[in-house]
């Protein structure tokens, strides 16, 4: 994340509101060029008619325009959204705290999650809250992470008995049943202190100081994970952190954008920091590892922190068996975390090509996700950049060697650079059994469009369709006017996704700072078939099966998705796992890769179906 500067000649490196001006100059100078070119043309044209008149010389050449990177929309599928957060009953604004004083965490906003709180089989909803400043004239109004209740038609009412985090200033959340008794349960990522809390079947309840994973008192977390790393089947937690950020640094730099009013500041301006590894001892308790688990990544010259992480996939990525860890990073490199198989941990962003973006320099990298996208051993990788860097779409093999920045070759590069990218998601919106791509896009500063032109505070979130690798780039952009309220222009986050109705499709929960968040209803009505998968795995202390694959074969595609609710920007997807079929009526095969590398295969006996998978006791081998 950029944004303002403290002289009107800001770091190029970091976000250039030069960039309207700098573009006319080029654009001046490209004319001068083609004017003298044009001019040298003309004078030897003259000089070869004038030379010979027995005949004239015609010099032609066929010039093919460029095809236009525009969708076909006799292809796109007809599918709109509609923002049903106000009859759904969400309808508070976010709190961050905002009241003129331009303190960076306001500009973040907050996570979302989808998660069963109350074990009836349908998808609640948490909304993490921040909080109002010490000192502020509201700081004596209530704040929390407030809970929603589904009545398993997308109806939701609040119910504050749920509610967690009263006057934390939350940031995101992970879902997962860390202490194996069969609910989920929830950690809070906070400016500040963490907090963690338990399911206890009527209400969330507080166990951070028994558990010992507050952290630290200064520290910026960000975007958590409950997965489990050491190989022992009970859940661990990774913690990214962000930049040492204090109040008082703050507002001592006093950023501007046009010399004069303060505006909110760059991170370049502040120190990097390390991420925390919370191991599950089991017990109820965590013990933190961070440094022996080689995690503290530092700038070889200077020794510095070089972290400065907003957004986390836990992903097998070499399919050797244990969860590998790919980390986004603002205004700094990303980093690859290769899991050594004991917990401990290799950094091999800059060597997979993972660390940096396709003109080879680090991005203001947000959210993240991951995904088979074409349906074949190409793993794809997209984060969400800042205005003016396109989102990168990194593309490689299942064994995760190498990668490479694909995102113009697959048609999401150019229609991305011009937004500020937040949540980021891969999934299949219209059920055709290839994974789409969305994102969430808003600018940091209310008045951008005063001192930059092309940018604008309110954007419109961005889906890109799936149109399959056999007809030139994956994805084609969903123009706004066909997506019906996603094509709204918000101030988006956080993003979630969760089937809240049980028609099969997946819906889309969008957060704002200092508004409502945005609960967009899937309406698509193509016939599609689908199938939900959730899995139980009652002898692990992993039952959710969180990092296991499933592989599903239709229609001679196959598809594979991982469980993991971790996805996109300071939020958590639902646990149960979507397949879309398109027209295609049967499932050929199925089978689940659990946790540890054991193999089932599964009769799928429906479709349009939620399907439970529980494990074996006796595993099928691994031919």
């Amino acid at each position: 994340m950029n944004s303002g500067s403290q002289s009107p000649n800001p770091d190029r490196d970091e976000f250039d509101f030069n960039d309207d001006a700098i573009i006319g100059r080029v654009f001046i100078r490209s004319l001068l060029v083609f004017a003298a070119v044009a001019l040298l043309a003309a004078i030897l044209w003259l000089a070869i008619f004038r030379g010979s008149k027995a005949s004239e010389v015609v010099i032609a050449k066929d010039v093919t325009p460029p095809v236009a990177l525009t969708a076909d929309m006799s292809k796109l599928p007809n599918v709109a959204f509609r923002d049903v957060a106000a009859q759904a009953g969400l309808t508070v604004p976010h709190v961050s705290g905002a009241d003129g004083g331009k303190l960076l965490p306001e500009t973040m906003g907050g996570g979302a999650a989808f998660l069963d709180i109350d074990d009836d089989g349908d998808q609640d909803i948490l909304l993490v809250s921040g909080t109002w400043w010490p000192g502020s004239d509201r700081s004596h109004e209530p704040t929390a992470t407030r809970a929603y209740l589904n009545d398993g038609s997308g109806v939701f009412s609040r119910a504050s008995a749920w509610d967690v985090g009263e006057g934390t200033y939350g940031t995101g959340i992970a879902c997962g049943d860390w202490d194996a008794d069969g609910r989920v349960d929830i950690f809070l990522a906070s400016l500040g202190e963490d907090r963690l809390y338990r399911n206890a079947g009527n209400c969330f309840v507080d166990v951070t100081d028994t558990a010992g994973v507050a952290g630290r008192a200064d520290a910026w977390s960000t975007s958590p994970t409950f997965v489990d790393l050491d190989g022992d089947t009970d859940l661990d937690l990774f913690v990214p952190h962000y930049i040492e950020w204090s109040a008082s640094r703050d507002r001592a730099l006093n950023f501007t954008l046009n010399g004069s009013d303060r505006a909110y500041g760059p991170p370049k301006q502040y120190e990097g920091t390390y991420s925390s590894l919370w191991i599950n001892r089991g017990d109820g308790t965590f013990r933190e590892a961070g440094e022996e688990a080689g995690l503290r990544v530092r700038n070889e010259a200077t020794g510095a922190a070089v972290g400065k992480s907003l957004a986390v996939s836990p992903i097998d990525i070499d399919r050797d068996g244990d969860m590998d860890l790919v980390v986004a990073n603002d205004t700094t490199r990303n980093f690859l975390f290769r899991n050594n198989g004991d917990a401990t941990f290799e950094e091999v962003g800059v060597a997979s090509g993972l660390a940096y973006g396709s003109r080879g320099n680090a991005t203001g990298a947000m959210g993240i996700d991951t995904g088979h996208y074409r349906n074949d051993d190409a793993l794809g990788i997209g984060i969400g950049n800042f205005a003016n860097e396109m989102t990168s779409f990194y593309v490689g093999d299942d064994h995760g060697a190498w990668f490479t920045d694909e995102a113009v070759v697959e048609g999401i590069g150019s229609p991305t650079r011009p937004q500020l990218s937040f949540g980021l998601m891969l999934l299949d919106y219209d059920l055709d059994g290839r994974l789409d791509l969305f994102q969430t896009n808003g600018h940091l500063e209310e008045e951008i469009n005063e001192v930059q032109s092309s940018q604008h505070y309110r954007q419109p979130a961005q889906l890109f369709w799936n149109a399959g690798s056999d007809s030139g780039p994956c994805f084609r952009i969903v123009p706004s006017d066909q997506a019906g309220d996603l094509g709204n222009a918000i101030v988006g986050r956080g993003a979630a996704s969760a089937d809240i109705d049980g028609d099969g499709d997946l819906d889309l929960l969008l957060t704002q700072p200092q508004e409502p968040p945005v609960l967009l209803r899937n309406d698509q009505a193509l016939g599609h078939h689908w199938l939900r998968v959730k899995l139980d795995d009652p002898s692990s202390a992993n039952r959710d099966a969180i990092g296991a694959w499933i592989e599903l074969r239709s229609a001679g595609e196959l598809q594979r998705r991982q469980v993991m609710p971790t996805k996109s920007y300071l939020s958590q997807v639902e646990l149960p796992v979507t397949f879309g079929l398109g027209l295609t009526e049967t499932v050929d095969s199925m089978r689940v890769i659990w946790p540890g590398g054991d193999v089932q295969n599964v009769t799928v006996p429906d479709v349009d179906v939620v399907l439970t998978v529980t494990r074996q006791s006796v595993p099928v081998s691994v031919e």
